[in-house]
């Protein structure tokens, strides 16, 4: 059962009776029925009564109402008004425009608007490359979905995934102060969206794709890549590539394994796992095996989409097949960008001695993380509520900040394994139990960055 976090997190307004045990019986309400309380205010005071704002954590909208329930249950307590704090924050929206210079008087007018900025439209037109100079080109980066990945939602369509590309543009902001900007296509035509973001492209220094599904999220990217003379990331893929990688670079040292000496298995071929699998496979692991919802990727399988034919080409060289139970059976790592509950005890404990796990499926993972650290020496998931979370915002603002700040035209594998290395050695000494940097640690967006830098000067990188 998920514990009661901040994602679901209410404000209750109540009027309760002026007594001194009036806080205790609150808190115990809340705490019978598996809340957590996280604020308590006094509003108003009367002579009588009390009007106080409590705040809880819940494990979701159901646990929520029962809370509610409990607390309007309490002799005397009227519940006025109940808000949920994460609709709260999402109000109007989580961005806004500011501008960069003051329009003081009719002088700063005339430069910032017309007639003046005419000599700098004319300037741009003689030389367009001066667009990264003297527009907001320069650290601009377009956020483009089609709402048909949302998180682990689904097909949303456009509007919907709104405040998800609103977050990830905070997100640039916060961590790298890089300007993006949610652009969000209401269709899911491969060739209007190519089309649609080629055309849009001359405002931006940097696309980044965001929970487009998969596998026109290959071709999208592929084709726009060709065609614009920007960066284009598609974060769920190489965003969760990278920081997988770096992950993994500091569980090895924890168990003391080198990637050319293991097996892994990765679980889940979509836009995620075929990343992880070509940065992978890249860095010449022991042996890599790649599983979907039909078995284990081999050649001969019939019925293959082109990638699954080109995952096919990259791993499983002795041509296995089978299940996910059948690839476990001695694997130091484990990587799983999939379903729930895929994993049992019986499948861990068939792995390799001081075994790796990677169970990222989010918000429930493949494997019960207290099950996993039964069997395994290193544990990670993609949740905020467990050791070693893998969260792409380890990645993708150093990324695009280093990319702005060296006026890349593209991005390459070497750039992201340069980003890769920077992550994992932000951890100076990794144990089980920190093999990542927190999305909080200041060090990583510039580290991330600076690598991005270096690599766009020089041709490779070191491996894994």
């Amino acid at each position: 059962m998920p514990v009661p976090g901040p994602g679901y997190a209410i404000t209750a307004r109540l009027e309760v009776p002026a007594s001194a045990s009036a806080a205790g019986d609150l808190t115990v309400a809340v705490g019978s029925v598996g809340g957590v309380v996280t604020a308590f205010d006094v509003v108003e005071g009367h002579s009588a009564t009390l009007v106080v704002d409590m705040s809880c954590n819940a494990r979701n909208e159901q646990h929520a109402e029962e809370i509610t329930r409990a607390l309007e249950a309490l002799p005397g307590v009227h519940v006025r008004k109940v808000s949920d704090r994460t609709f709260l924050m999402h109000l109007g929206g989580k961005l806004e425009v500011q501008s960069k210079v003051s329009l003081r008087n009719r002088d700063d007018l005339s430069r910032a608007y017309t007639p003046g900025v005419a000599r700098v439209c004319q300037a741009i037109a003689a030389n367009p490359a001066d667009a990264r100079r003297l527009t907001i080109k320069r650290n601009t980066v377009a956020v483009v979905t089609d709402g048909s990945a949302v998180l682990g939602l689904g097909n949303l369509g456009a509007a919907a995934a709104m405040p998800v590309m609103e977050g990830k543009a905070a997100l640039f902001k916060r961590f790298a102060n890089v300007d993006a900007w949610p652009v969000c296509l209401d269709t899911q035509d491969t060739e209007e969206i190519i089309r649609t973001v080629q055309i849009l492209a001359p405002a931006y220094g940097g696309i980044n794709l965001e929970d487009i599904a998969a596998p026109r999220c290959f071709e999208i990217e592929a084709r726009l890549r060709e065609m614009l003379d920007i960066p284009v990331f598609h974060d769920d893929q190489h965003g969760t590539a990278v920081v997988v990688l770096g992950a993994l670079r500091n569980a090895l040292r924890v168990v003391g394994k080198q990637l050319a000496d293991c097996k892994i298995v990765v679980c889940g071929v979509g836009a995620a796992g075929s990343a992880i699998i070509r940065l992978l496979g890249s860095q010449s692991p022991g042996e890599l095996l790649a599983v979907d919802i039909d078995g284990i990727v081999h050649g001969d399988r019939p019925g293959m989409d082109p990638n699954l034919c080109s995952i096919a080409e990259l791993t499983n060289p002795s041509g296995q097949s089978g299940t996910l139970a059948d690839a476990m059976v001695g694997a130091d790592v484990f990587i799983g960008v999939s379903a729930p509950n895929l994993l049992g005890a019986d499948e861990l404990a068939g792995m390799a001695d001081d075994a790796i796990v990677f169970a990222l499926a989010n918000p429930d993972p493949e494997v019960d993380p207290a099950l996993a650290l039964q069997h395994a020496a290193v544990v990670a998931t993609g949740r905020s509520d467990y050791p070693n979370q893998i969260n792409n915002v380890l990645a993708f603002p150093g990324v695009f900040r280093g990319l702005l700040d060296a006026q890349a035209r593209d991005i390459t594998d070497a750039m992201l394994l340069a980003a890769s290395a920077a992550i994992a050695d932000v951890v100076a000494e990794p144990n089980p139990s920190f093999i990542v940097p927190s999305v909080f640690d200041a060090t990583v967006a510039p580290a991330v960055a600076e690598a991005v830098r270096e690599a766009t000067r020089r041709k490779d990188v070191a491996p894994v």
